[in-house]
């Protein structure tokens, strides 16, 4: 005997007729804070295309149907950097929805982090990502940290106009779980 609800439906009842245009969809995307394990240099990627063209972000991208949302950041991480890195690998540092955050509608982030000994990978910026590079964490005698690359030098403040989306909150946090978990990264 099939089970009914309140309204007389069976479940395949129930699912025919629901209207899932009736409750807005997110985009769902992963981001990843990539550091150097020998020296704490955070992997970014220069945007080839819009939104923020030309500017800095960690590397990320759309989920696929197909994909956990593991997976994705594994494959982002591939396909914008060369870097081979196993889904297991990934650390979770949140989720990020703040309405808004994205300029193509509402897009939904999970975030995550992961060591990489730099010396053992060669940067090929690929996909959507024009250019890959190693920034230095520094932090000025104002308390204010900054990522710098040569001439780059991007605040964290959130006022960087040179680093797309909400990816400033995304490093800060990244930042604080790297510096609490960072000895079992070093003795893994």
């Amino acid at each position: 005997m099939e089970t009914r609800d309140q309204k007389g439906l069976t479940e395949q009842e129930f699912l025919q007729a629901y209207a899932q245009k009736s409750y807005p969809r997110p985009y769902l995307t992963a981001d990843l804070v990539i550091f150097s394990v020998t020296d704490g240099q955070i992997l970014l990627v220069k945007r080839k295309g819009h939104p923020f063209l030309g500017c800095w972000a960690i590397p990320g991208g759309f989920a696929k149907a197909d994909e956990t949302i593991e997976e994705t950041a594994a494959r982002e991480l591939r396909e914008e950097t060369g870097i081979l890195c196993q889904a297991d690998r990934l650390t979770p540092v949140g989720i990020y929805s703040r309405p808004g955050r994205d300029p193509r509608g509402w897009v939904v982030s999970q975030a995550y982090m992961a060591c990489v000994d730099k010396n053992a990978v060669t940067l090929q910026a690929g996909d959507d990502a024009a250019e890959a590079a190693w920034f230095r964490l520094t932090l000025d005698r104002e308390k204010q940290l900054w990522l710098e690359n040569g001439t780059v030098r991007l605040s964290l403040d959130g006022s960087c106009a040179q680093l797309a989306f909400d990816h400033s909150q995304i490093l800060l946090d990244a930042i604080r779980l790297y510096h609490q978990k960072r000895k079992e990264y070093i003795y893994a």
